[in-house]
C-alpha cells in the first residue's frame, strides 16, 4: 500500500464528505482529490519524476496539504523546509535532498532566488502568488490539466518523505520515510487511539513537523475525517476554531497547552465541549498540566512520543488505559526494548536506551551510511532517550541521553547553535544548555568565553545566532564567563553548568 491510497480510498468510501476546511472553505473529498490530481499531472508535465524530491517552504496552508499529496501522486519524495529556517539552514536541505523543485509563497521567494546559484539540482522555483523573477513558475498555472490519480509504479519501501532533524554533528540528517513506514504508522495510530471517519481534527501543528504530518495530514484521509488548517497559533484563535468547528481530536505540543491554559478568559470549558480528547506529543506533558487540563475541560489527554525516525510515532497511551507520566505501549506491531550502554537487554522498571522495531522505522539518514549504520543496530532503532518499561509494557521516558534541547515541541541541537557562536570572532568557547521554561519547557541558555581583548553583548550575540538559525534555537540567555568547566579531558562539563557552577 502506498501513501496515496488513503486519499484514493476516502475519495471512493467518502467522496461527499468534508476532507479539509481553510479559512471558512469547506472541501470535499471529491473537489480535494480532483485539485490534487491537477496539481500531479502539471508536475509531471513540468518532468519531474518519480525518486526526486522536492521541497515545499510555507506555513500551513490548503496548499501545502494539496502538494504534499500531489508529490505522493507523483512519487516525489517530499522535503517539508521549515519557514522558519534562515538561508543557511534552507540552502543545506535543499542542497543535501538535491531538490529538483520547491514550492513556496511568494514572501519566501526573492530568499530561494538567492539562493538558486549554490543549488544546481534545484530546476524549478514554483511560487503561490506573484513571482519575483523571470525563472520562476506560476503555481496557478499547473492547474489546467486534467486530474492524473495514476500513482508510477512504486515500491512500498520507496522514500515518501524526507524530514530534515537536527543531529549531534551540527548539521540536520534527512529522515527517510517510505511509503510502507508512514502507512504502518498512520494505521497503526488510527487504530490505537480509536478514531474514525467521524472525527474532525484541528490541524494547527507546524505541517513540516512529522508529528502534524502523521497526525494532522495522513490520519484524517485514512479513515475519511476531516481536518480544519489553521496557518498559526493562537491561543484565543484556536479555541474559537474548535467551537466553531466543533473539533474532536486537538493534537498539540505541550506549549500549546499551557497557552491555552493561560488564556483562561478565552478558553471555557463550554467552548471546547466537542473535544474527545486532546493528542499530545513533541515533548513530554508536564503531570500537573495534565490534570488540570482534565479536571477544568473534562477531555482526555492520550500523551504520546516517538523520534521522527520512527514515522514519528513509536507509543501512545490507549483510551481504556491512560497511565500520567507514560508515554503509553508500543503500538500494534511495535516492539520496544530498553538496553545497557553495550545493547543487552534490561529487566522491568530499569533504565537505559529505548530501542525501537516495527514497519515504522525510518530506511535511513538520507546520503549518511555510517549514521544510519550507528543509530540502526541488530534491527533496533537507538532513539537516544533513556526510559524504561513497566509490567504492562507501558514506556516511561526519564532523560535524554544526547544534549537535545526540546523547545515547545521541536528539538535543538547545541551543536549546531554552538558552531554559529564560534564563528563570531569574539568567542572563545561556548557551551549552550537546555534551561527551564513555563511556556515552551525548555530554553537554550549560551554561557561564553569571550578571546582576551574581545568585547560583545549578549543582545549582539543573540543577534548574530538570529542571524543564522531559526529563532527558536537561539539562546535567550547568555551568560559570560571568565572560562567554562571542563574535566580532565578537556571537555566542557555542561552538566556543572546546570548545576550552577
Amino acid at each position: 500500500m502506498l501513501v496515496s491510497d488513503f486519499i484514493l480510498h476516502s475519495l471512493d468510501k467518502f467522496s461527499d464528505r468534508t476532507a479539509v476546511i481553510f479559512q471558512d472553505k469547506k472541501v470535499t473529498y471529491s473537489e480535494y482529490a480532483e485539485r490534487i490530481g491537477q496539481l500531479a499531472a502539471g508536475l509531471k508535465s513540468m518532468g519531474i519524476k518519480p525518486g526526486e524530491y522536492v521541497a515545499i517552504l510555507m506555513p500551513n496552508h490548503l496548499e501545502f496539504a494539496t502538494t504534499y499529496w500531489s508529490l505522493n501522486f507523483v512519487g516525489a519524495p517530499v522535503v517539508p523546509v521549515n519557514p522558519l529556517l534562515k538561508g543557511p539552514e534552507i540552502r543545506h536541505i535543499l542542497q543535501d535532498s538535491g531538490a529538483v523543485a520547491i514550492i513556496t509563497v511568494a514572501p519566501f521567494a526573492p530568499l530561494i532566488q538567492s539562493l538558486h546559484e549554490h543549488l544546481p539540482a534545484l530546476r524549478n522555483i514554483i511560487v503561490i502568488g506573484e513571482t519575483s523573477s523571470d525563472n520562476q513558475i506560476e503555481y496557478c498555472k499547473l492547474f489546467s490539466f486534467p486530474p492524473d490519480l495514476t500513482p508510477p509504479p512504486l515500491d512500498q519501501n520507496d522514500v515518501s518523505a524526507c524530514l530534515f532533524t537536527s543531529g549531534t554533528t551540527g548539521k540536520p540528517k534527512g529522515v527517510m520515510l517510505t511509503h510502507k513506514n508512514l502507512v504502518f504508522d498512520t494505521q497503526k495510530v488510527t487504530e490505537a487511539i480509536g478514531v474514525d471517519y467521524r472525527e474532525r481534527y484541528l490541524g494547527v501543528l507546524p505541517f513540516y513537523h512529522a508529528f502534524a504530518g502523521t497526525v494532522c495530514l495522513l490520519a484524517p484521509a485514512c479513515t475519511g475525517a476531516s481536518v480544519v488548517i489553521t496557518e498559526k497559533f493562537l491561543p484565543k484563535a484556536t479555541v474559537e476554531n474548535i467551537k466553531k468547528h466543533e473539533i474532536t481530536i486537538f493534537p498539540a505540543v505541550p506549549a500549546m497547552y499551557a497557552a491555552i491554559l493561560q488564556a483562561a478568559k478565552h478558553a471555557k470549558p463550554e467552548d471546547l465541549s466537542s473535544l474527545r480528547m486532546f493528542v499530545s506529543g513533541g515533548s513530554a506533558m508536564p503531570l500537573q498540566m495534565m490534570r488540570t487540563l482534565e479536571k477544568k475541560y473534562g477531555v482526555i489527554v492520550l500523551e504520546g512520543n516517538g523520534p521522527t525516525e520512527t514515522s514519528p510515532i513509536s507509543y501512545v497511551n490507549r483510551l481504556e488505559l491512560r497511565k500520567h507520566g507514560s508515554v503509553g505501549p508500543p503500538l500494534p506491531g511495535v516492539q520496544v526494548k530498553i538496553v545497557d550502554e553495550n545493547d543487552n537487554q534490561l529487566p522491568l522498571n530499569t533504565v537505559g536506551e529505548i530501542t525501537v522495531q516495527g514497519d515504522n522505522v525510518m530506511k535511513g539518514y538520507l546520503n549518511q551510511p555510517q549514521a544510519t549504520a550507528e543509530s540502526i543496530r541488530g534491527g533496533w532503532f537507538h532513539t537516544g532517550d533513556l526510559g524504561m518499561v513497566d509490567e504492562d509494557n507501558y514506556v516511561y521516558i526519564v532523560d535524554r541521553k544526547k544534549d537535545i534541547i526540546i523547545v515547545g515541541g521541536f528539538n535543538v541541537y547545541p551543536r549546531e547553535v554552538e558552531e554559529v557562536f564560534y564563528s563570531h570572532p569574539a568567542v572563545a568557547e561556548v557551551a549552550v544548555v537546555g534551561v527551564a521554561d513555563e511556556m515552551r519547557g525548555e530554553i537554550p541558555k549560551a554561557y561564553v568565553a569571550l578571546k582576551p581583548g574581545q568585547q560583545a553583548t549578549s543582545k549582539e550575540l543573540i543577534k548574530f545566532c538570529r542571524e543564522n538559525l531559526a529563532n527558536y534555537k537561539c539562546p535567550r540567555q547568555v551568560e559570560f564567563r571568565q572560562e567554562l568547566p571542563k574535566g580532565a579531558n578537556g571537555k566542557i562539563l555542561k552538566r556543572v553548568l546546570k548545576e550552577g557552577f
